[in-house]
């Protein structure tokens, strides 16, 4: 058989387990109200380069905090994980129907590939902040680097790379403690201002935001993909873990899942916490020692979001086992809208941004210039619970998000066309 023959296409509704689709669907409600505080435009905010405004009112505080705590720098590790075990989905399918090995580590490449392009013109487009870029050129490197190595190899690499980002959040303490020490005046502190850059949403223009947005594309790609390495570890750590088929029959790994979903959401609120309470002026922190508290986000958001795939994990084991026992209960219709979204992640993902960057944006309605840390939450949960709708509309239609399909055709046409040639 020819290295490059594709013997099947995309997965099948019945192949879908319930517990990916669940947390993809919640993970694209933590994205939006991660995301929309960076449309808060015309806002001074603060030195540590958070999105979020140093000033509005005890609500804005309130959810200021919250955000910071719970959903800052903790989905996008998520994602990945989520995106990692993905691939190693596919792969499976692939190679269970008889493509050779070498063939679906091809179609791989070429989905990532695909996903870059992808990024490209939804941050030209729209928004700067777009992730499809990140995880593509992780998953190009890491399949070429890492896709055939023993999961004892995998686990060695996440563990040394989970003790240099550790180490990293330790000396940026360290460094923040210090640097609290010296006038807030000096040459050097003034160095340490990571002031949030608007990246093109406080642009009247349109067509001059684009070149802002792709340059803050382009740091993100490498800089959230590669350099700041929880979305390398939360991927080599998903091939394993969709090697185990751990989200697809979590009955067997309950103790594993309720580990990680305790401690890693407890780890993730915890090292959240100082840094949400230094920004709405609980903690008294000098301004030039704020940047500190990014690099113990990184560290612990990465433990957050694992629990969170945990958790959700949990969850699809009790609404598959109520399946089972014929007992679907009022539950299962909200969990089945979102997992109508998780099923479309990449449609309902670009969607997000055709419901915020024009009303949003300075160069649309302008309307992140009138909102608040708390009415933007609030306008970030309404665009979710509108696609989750259309998600559920799509689910009852049998169709397939406009996305995915069009991904799926670009993916397995190229196949097709590498298996003629």
């Amino acid at each position: 058989m020819s290295t490059t023959t594709i013997t099947r296409g995309p997965a099948r509704e019945t192949e879908r387990a319930p517990a990916p689709d669940l947390a993809r669907g919640f993970m694209l409600l933590l994205i939006a109200v991660a995301n929309t505080p960076f449309y808060l435009w015309g806002r001074e905010h603060a030195a540590s380069g958070t999105a979020h405004p140093v000033d509005g009112s005890t609500f804005d505080r309130i959810a200021q905090a919250l955000i910071i705590t719970t959903v800052d720098l903790r989905v996008y590790p998520m994602f990945a994980f989520l995106f990692g075990y993905g691939m190693v989905q596919l792969y499976r399918r692939q190679v269970a129907a008889g493509t050779p090995e070498r063939a679906g580590r091809r179609l791989l490449q070429r989905r990532n590939r695909w996903l870059l392009v992808f990024g490209l013109l939804h941050a030209a487009l729209l928004w700067m902040g777009d992730v499809l870029g990140a995880y593509g050129l992780a998953g190009l490197l890491l399949v070429a680097l890492f896709f055939r190595r023993s999961d004892r190899t995998l686990l060695v690499w996440a563990g040394v790379l989970t003790g240099v980002l550790m180490a990293m959040a330790a000396l940026s303490v360290v460094g923040g403690y210090a640097m609290a020490q010296l006038p807030p005046d000096s040459e050097v502190t003034a160095m340490m201002d990571f002031g949030s850059d608007d990246a093109g949403v406080a642009e009247p223009n349109y067509l001059a935001s684009i070149l802002p947005r792709l340059a803050f594309w382009v740091l993100l790609v490498v800089g959230q993909g590669l350099l700041m390495l929880a979305v390398p570890i939360m991927i080599l750590l998903a091939f394993v873990a969709g090697r185990r088929q751990i989200l697809e029959h979590p009955g067997e790994y309950l103790r594993l899942l309720r580990g990680l979903a305790a401690g890693g959401i407890a780890v993730g609120w915890l090292g959240g916490l100082p840094h949400a309470l230094a920004h709405i002026g609980v903690w008294d922190v000098p301004d030039q020692a704020m940047w500190a508290f990014m690099a113990v986000q990184l560290a612990t958001g990465m433990f957050g979001g694992l629990g969170y795939v945990a958790l959700f994990g949990l969850i699809g084991h009790r609404i598959a086992a109520r399946r089972t026992a014929g007992d679907a209960g009022s539950a299962a219709r909200p969990a089945g809208a979102v997992a109508a979204v998780g099923k479309r992640s990449l449609s309902c993902y670009l969607a997000q941004s055709v419901l915020c960057a024009p009303v949003l944006s300075a160069w649309g309605l302008g309307l992140g210039a009138d909102l608040g840390s708390a009415t933007m939450a609030l306008y970030a949960i309404g665009v979710w619970l509108v696609i989750a709708v259309l998600a559920a509309w799509f689910e009852r239609s049998r169709r397939r998000g406009p996305a995915e399909v069009l991904l799926r055709r670009l993916v397995y046409r190229g196949a097709a066309g590498a298996a003629r040639s």
